[in-house]
C-alpha cells in the first residue's frame, strides 16, 4: 500500500512545478516560469543546451542566412509581423557573423610591411679573378718550360696579353657593379627609414589627435583621468612596436573590432529613429533594423573572406580566379543596394526621400565609423 502511494506521488511531482506546484503543460511552468530542466542532471545535457543556445545551428539557420543575404527587409518585415521562431533572433544573428566574419579577416588578411630591407650582395671582385689569375701564371710556367721555343714562346706571350687584358677590363666592370649597388642600397635604406618614420609619426599623431579631441575631458575625477594618460603613454611606447610587425597590430585591431561595432549599433539605431521620427516607431524597431543591417554587412565580408580564400588557393587557375574577381565586384555593388532596398522596404516611404535619408544616414555613419575606427586605433595601440 505504501509503494502504491510513493508511486503515485512520484508522478504527481513529475507533473508539477517544482517550485509552485501547478500542473506542467511544457518545458516551462506557466505560472512562475521555472524550466523544467535544472542543472542538476548530466553533464553532457548541459555542454548540448550550452552549444545550442550559442550557435543554434538547426533548421532555422537555413531559413534565416539565405534570407539575409538575398532578400532586403526581409527578416525585419517577419520580425515585426510576429513570425519570430522560424528564425534566428537577430541579436546571435549578428553576433555570430561579426565574430566569424572578422575571425576569418585576421587569417586571410597579412599586413606585413615590406620596407625594402633586403640589400643585393656585392661581387667579391677578387674571387672573380681568380680563373684569370691562375690561367696567367699557368702561362708563365709554360714559356718557362718551352723557353727554347721561340714561337711557342710568342703564342703564349699573345695569350698572356689577351688574358691581362680581360682581367683589367672584367675588374673595372665589376667596381662598377659593386658601386651601383651600394649607391641603390643606401637609396633603400633612406626610404625604408622614411616609411617607418612616416607610419610611427602618422600613429603618434593619431593617437594625439584622439587624446585631445576625445580623451581631454576637464570634469573626468583623477583616478579616470590617470588611466587615460597611462593609456596614451602605453599607445605611444607601442608605435615602435606596430612598426616593426604590423601583423601584431593586425591581430589587437581585428580583434577589437566586433566589440566596436557591438557598441555603435544603439547610436546608429538612435540615427535611424530621429530619421524617421514622424513614424512613430519604437526606439527597438529601429535596434532591430540596425542589427539586420549590421549582419547582412558582416555576412558580406565573411563571404567576400571566402571568394579572397578561394582565388587565393586557385591562382593557376586563371578562369576560376576572374569568376571570383567578377562575384567580388559584385558583392561590393550589393551592399549598398541592399541597405538602400531595406530602407525603402521597412519604412516604407517614396524613392526620393528614402535616397534623401539613405544618403544622409550613410554619411552620418561613415563619420561614426571613423570614430570608432580610430578609437579602436587607439585601444588597440594601448593593449599591446
Amino acid at each position: 500500500m505504501s509503494t502504491a502511494t510513493s508511486t503515485n506521488n512520484t508522478d504527481v511531482n513529475q507533473n508539477h512545478c517544482a517550485n509552485c506546484h501547478t500542473e506542467l503543460l511544457g518545458p516551462h511552468c506557466y505560472a512562475c516560469g521555472q524550466p523544467v530542466k535544472g542543472m542538476v542532471r548530466h553533464f553532457s545535457s548541459v555542454i548540448g543546451d550550452f552549444f545550442d543556445t550559442l550557435l543554434a545551428f538547426d533548421s532555422r539557420t537555413w531559413k534565416t542566412v539565405p534570407s539575409l543575404f538575398f532578400k532586403p527587409g526581409f527578416l525585419t518585415a517577419e520580425y515585426f509581423s510576429g513570425r519570430r521562431v522560424r528564425y534566428v533572433s537577430p541579436v546571435r544573428l549578428f553576433i555570430f557573423l561579426c565574430i566569424t566574419s572578422f575571425f576569418l579577416t585576421q587569417i586571410n588578411s597579412d599586413w606585413a610591411i615590406n620596407f625594402g630591407n633586403e640589400k643585393a650582395k656585392a661581387v667579391d671582385v677578387e674571387e672573380a679573378g681568380k680563373g684569370y689569375n691562375d690561367a696567367i701564371e699557368n702561362i708563365r710556367k709554360g714559356k718557362e718550360k718551352h723557353a727554347d721555343n721561340s714561337y711557342a714562346v710568342a703564342i703564349l706571350e699573345d695569350v698572356e696579353k689577351d688574358l691581362i687584358s680581360g682581367q683589367a677590363s672584367l675588374t673595372g666592370e665589376l667596381h662598377e657593379l659593386n658601386e651601383s649597388l651600394n649607391k641603390i642600397d643606401g637609396e633603400q635604406g633612406g626610404s625604408e627609414n622614411l616609411s617607418k618614420e612616416q607610419l610611427a609619426s602618422g600613429l603618434n599623431e593619431t593617437i594625439s589627435e584622439i587624446d585631445k579631441e576625445f580623451l581631454q575631458i576637464e570634469w573626468l575625477p583623477n583616478p579616470v583621468e590617470d588611466w587615460i594618460n597611462s593609456k596614451v603613454e602605453n599607445a605611444h611606447k607601442n608605435v615602435e612596436r606596430v612598426t616593426d610587425d604590423p601583423n601584431r597590430f593586425k591581430k589587437a585591431f581585428l580583434g577589437a573590432l566586433p566589440s566596436t561595432l557591438i557598441v555603435m549599433l544603439p547610436i546608429f539605431a538612435m540615427m535611424l529613429w530621429m530619421l524617421y521620427i514622424f513614424k512613430r516607431r519604437l526606439y527597438m524597431e529601429h535596434l532591430i533594423v540596425a542589427l539586420h543591417s549590421q549582419a547582412f554587412i558582416c555576412l558580406s565580408i565573411l563571404i567576400g573572406n571566402l571568394f579572397y580564400s578561394i582565388s587565393s588557393q586557385l591562382e593557376g587557375y586563371a578562369f576560376i580566379s576572374s569568376f571570383l574577381d567578377s562575384l567580388m565586384a559584385l558583392l561590393i555593388l550589393w551592399v549598398p543596394v541592399y541597405l538602400f532596398w531595406m530602407q525603402k522596404r521597412v519604412y516604407q516611404q517614396g524613392w526620393i526621400i528614402t535616397l534623401f535619408k539613405y544618403s544622409v544616414l550613410g554619411l552620418a555613419y561613415l563619420i561614426l565609423l571613423s570614430v570608432g575606427a580610430a578609437l579602436t586605433v587607439f585601444w588597440s595601440l594601448a593593449e599591446l
